[in-house]
């Protein structure tokens, strides 16, 4: 999983904020998306999930490829457990906390990502140099608007992780 989701359920002391996400975002690795895609079972089951949650204004979306999302190339050989809550039947994972920082950019610099994006700055000690590192080896989508919004976030991140060393 990733957006606020994760920050809520992935960190230690998330900021109150991310403790109010209505949604779950995940991630799907292509090597697993045509099956889940031919997957019945799964879609009925995210919209019965989605039905029962409705009423507390919760549901399930945002199910984007690993390719439709900014990431490292081998952003799944970094995964991080999430072990809170626990939970019988479902093993939850989200991205290493450098991943997650690339999938906040893109909405570009919007003011709630780059909150998220200083906690976790904050919160994992990455450093600039991390960053610079993820700029290079990330994958953008080929999408102008994504483009675009990566170039607009880039500078505003870099500032919060110099911030934090400063």
């Amino acid at each position: 999983m990733y957006g606020r989701g994760a920050i809520a359920l992935g960190f230690r002391n998330p900021p109150e904020d991310t403790t109010r996400t209505l949604d779950v975002d995940a991630i799907i690795p292509l090597s697993e998306a045509d099956v889940l895609r031919a997957d019945e079972k799964f879609w009925a089951a995210q919209a019965a999930t989605n039905r029962a949650l409705e009423k507390d204004g919760l549901y399930i979306t945002h199910l984007f490829e690993e390719d439709q999302v900014f990431l490292r190339r081998n952003w799944k050989d970094h995964l991080v457990a999430i072990l809170e809550p626990k939970l019988r039947w479902l093993r939850l994972f989200r991205p290493a906390t450098i991943d997650l920082i690339l999938t906040k950019m893109m909405r570009g610099d919007d003011p709630q990502d780059m909150a998220d994006v200083a906690f976790m700055i904050q919160h994992d000690h990455i450093t600039a140099e991390q960053i610079e590192a993820a700029f290079a080896q990330v994958i953008i989508p080929d999408l102008v608007e994504l483009r675009d919004a990566f170039k607009r976030a880039k500078p505003r991140v870099l500032e919060l992780a110099r911030s934090r060393e400063a």
